[in-house]
C-alpha cells in the first residue's frame, strides 16, 4: 500500500515542498526514511511509532519504507513528525484510504504522547506551500498565528494527532485561523520610546534625522552619557512604517531563527539588533554547519546598533563589509549554498580614547596621544568609509538636562518629515529596480539623480581638494547631499546641502587624521 503526504522543509529562509511517500509491505516489520534525512529526521521513527500508539492507533507491523522527496535534497528538522504518521495512518486505515492529501500540507513534530510541537520556519513553509498551489496547510497550534498571516492558503491549528486525524476521516472539523490586520496596522507605530526622551544634542538629532530619511550609515562618538545609545535605540520611531510585504519578509527571517514570540503572527516593528561586543563573525554575518541567520540578517528592514565599535574584534567589523555592500549574505557549504537578506541601516558608537573623555571640557583625559590614535585606529579605513555620515555628541551642561522652557520634538514629527523625503525619492527613483532610499544610489545613479547647481559645485570641488576626499567618499557626500535636499523638497542639490553632507563627515580629519 502507498500512500502520500506533504510537507515542507528549509534552505536558508526559504522554503520548498516535500512529497512524504510512504509504503507498507506485509512483510518483516521494519522501519526506514529515505531521501537525504539528518540525524533528527532519522530519529522521527521511534517519535512517530511511539505517538501513533500513546494516541490509540495501531501501528501496522509492515516492513515500512518513507521516501522524502526530491530525494537529492537534504532534509532537516522535526517538522516532517505529522506527514509521516499520517502517511503511514492512512496505509493502515486509521485514516480512510478516500481521503486525498495531495493538496495539504502537514506540518509538526510530534511529542511521544501524540501532541504537535512548535517548529522553525513556518511562515517560510507556508509561503512555499501556497506557491506551489495547495489550498490547505496544517501547523502547529503554537505556529498557526504566524502561519494564518500568508493570504490564499486555509490554515489548521493542531494540538494533537488525534485532531488531525477526525478532522480528515470527517469526525469533527477544525476551524481556520484567521489573521487581522488591522491589529497589524495598529501595532505597527506601537513604541514606549520616543525621541523627546533625549535632552538636547540638536545636531546628533538632526543628523539621526537625515540618516532615516536616506538610509545612511552613522557614527556616534562622544563621551559615556551624552545620549549615544538613547538616540540609536529610537532610530527605528522616525523610521517609516514597516509595510506589510516587508513584514512577512523580516518575520520568514525571525522564524527561521526561532526568535519569534509564539503568540506573534507577523514583526510590527522595525528590528532592532544590538548584539555584544564579544560575539564571533559567524554570529554577526551567518553561518554554522547548518547555516542559520546572523545579526545583520535578523536586522534586515531595521537597524543594528554596535555600541563601543572599537571593542569589537577587527575581523568581526570587517565582515560587514560584503553585506554592507551587496545587502545580501551568502554562505555556502557542501550540502548547500543560501542567501539571507540584510538591508539594514549600521549605526556605531564609540568613545573618542579608551577613558572616553579625550577633548572633554571638564573631565581629564588619562590617555596618550599614541594611547587614543591606537584606539581609533581598531575601526579600519574600509568600515569608516562606509559610514555616510559622523556626528559628535558633546556632554549636555546642567541647563541643557534641567530646563523645560522648550519641549522636545517627538518621534512622530520627525518620522512625518522622514516619511515626507522618501516618498519624494521614492518618486525620483521609481525606474530603479531594488533602490529605495539614496543610501542605495550606485555611481550611475548619483550621477543620474544627484544634480547640484554651480554653487554646490564650486563648493564640493573646493572641499574634495581640501579635505583630500576618496571616490568612495565623493559618492557618500553626494547621496547625504541628496538626501538633505529631498528634506528641504528641492529638486536639485544646492550649496547649503553640500555645506552640511561635508560637515556630517568631518570627523575623520579630527580622529583619524584623514
Amino acid at each position: 500500500m502507498l500512500s502520500v503526504a506533504l510537507s515542507a522543509g528549509l534552505c536558508g529562509i526559504d522554503g520548498f515542498l516535500v512529497r512524504v511517500e510512504c509504503d507498507a509491505q506485509e512483510r518483516m516489520a521494519q522501519f526506514d526514511i529515505v531521501g537525504l534525512p539528518d540525524l533528527a529526521v532519522r530519529e522521527a521513527k521511534e517519535r512517530v511509532r511511539t505517538a501513533a500508539l500513546n494516541s490509540g492507533y495501531r501501528f501496522p507491523d509492515y516492513k515500512l519504507t518513507v521516501n522524502l522527496a526530491p530525494a537529492d535534497r537534504k532534509k532537516e528538522g522535526s517538522g516532517f513528525d505529522v506527514a509521516i504518521l499520517a502517511g503511514i495512518l492512512r496505509c493502515s486505515g486509521e485514516i480512510r484510504r478516500s481521503v486525498d492529501l495531495s493538496r495539504t500540507c502537514l506540518i509538526g513534530e510530534l511529542s511521544l504522547s501524540g501532541r504537535v510541537r512548535p517548529v522553525k520556519g513556518v511562515l517560510s513553509m507556508c509561503v512555499a506551500a501556497r506557491d506551489a498551489g495547495l489550498s490547505e496547510i496544517f501547523v502547529p497550534a503554537a505556529n498557526a498565528h504566524e502561519a494564518a498571516a500568508v493570504e490564499g492558503i486555509t490554515v489548521y491549528a493542531l494540538t494533537d494527532m488525534r485532531a488531525l486525524v477526525a478532522h480528515l476521516n470527517g469526525e469533527s472539523v477544525l476551524t481556520p485561523v484567521q489573521t487581522d490586520r488591522g491589529e497589524f496596522a495598529a501595532a505597527v507605530l506601537q513604541s514606549t520610546l520616543d525621541f523627546a526622551d533625549v535632552r538636547g544634542q540638536t545636531m546628533a538629532k538632526r543628523a539621526m534625522e537625515i540618516a532615516a530619511a536616506g538610509g545612511h550609515n552613522i557614527l556616534l562618538i562622544g563621551p559615556p552619557g551624552t545620549g549615544k545609545s538613547m538616540l540609536a535605540k529610537r532610530l527605528p520611531t522616525i523610521l517609516p512604517p514597516l509595510s506589510f510585504e516587508e513584514a512577512i519578509e523580516t518575520t520568514k527571517i525571525h522564524s527561521v531563527a526561532g526568535t519569534l514570540a509564539a503568540d506573534r503572527s507577523l514583526l510590527a516593528a522595525r528590528p532592532f539588533r544590538s548584539p555584544h561586543h564579544t560575539m564571533s563573525a559567524v554570529s554577526l554575518v551567518g553561518g554554522g554547519v547548518n547555516p542559520m541567520p546572523g545579526e545583520v540578517s535578523l536586522a534586515h528592514n531595521g537597524v543594528l546598533f554596535l555600541d563601543e565599535l572599537p571593542e569589537f574584534p577587527k575581523s568581526v567589523t570587517d565582515s560587514l563589509r560584503q553585506p554592507l555592500e551587496d545587502r545580501r549574505v551568502t554562505i555556502t557549504r557542501a550540502s548547500a549554498r543560501v542567501t539571507f537578506p540584510c538591508s539594514f541601516m549600521l549605526v556605531g558608537a564609540m568613545n573618542p580614547c579608551r577613558c572616553g573623555y579625550f577633548g572633554h571640557p571638564t573631565h581629564p583625559c588619562t590617555c596618550s596621544p599614541q594611547e587614543v590614535r591606537r584606539y581609533v585606529s581598531r575601526i579600519s579605513g574600509p568600515l569608516l568609509d562606509r559610514m555616510d555620515i559622523e556626528v559628535e555628541l558633546p556632554s549636555l551642561s546642567y541647563d541643557e538636562l534641567a530646563s523645560n522652557a522648550l519641549p522636545e520634538e517627538d518621534s512622530a514629527t520627525v518620522r512625518e518629515r522622514v516619511m515626507r523625503a522618501r516618498a519624494i525619492a521614492a518618486v525620483r527613483m521609481a525606474d530603479e529596480d531594488g533602490v529605495f532610499c539614496n543610501a542605495q544610489l550606485d555611481a550611475a545613479g548619483i550621477r543620474k539623480y544627484c544634480v547640484a547647481d554651480e554653487s554646490a559645485q564650486a563648493l564640493l570641488r573646493s572641499a574634495y581638494d581640501r579635505l583630500g576626499l576618496s571616490a568612495r567618499g565623493y559618492d557618500r557626500v553626494m547621496r547625504v547631499a541628496r538626501t538633505i535636499a529631498d528634506l528641504d523638497a528641492r529638486e536639485h542639490i544646492h550649496a547649503v546641502h553640500i555645506a552640511e553632507a561635508i560637515q556630517l563627515r568631518s570627523l575623520d580629519r579630527k580622529y583619524w587624521n584623514t
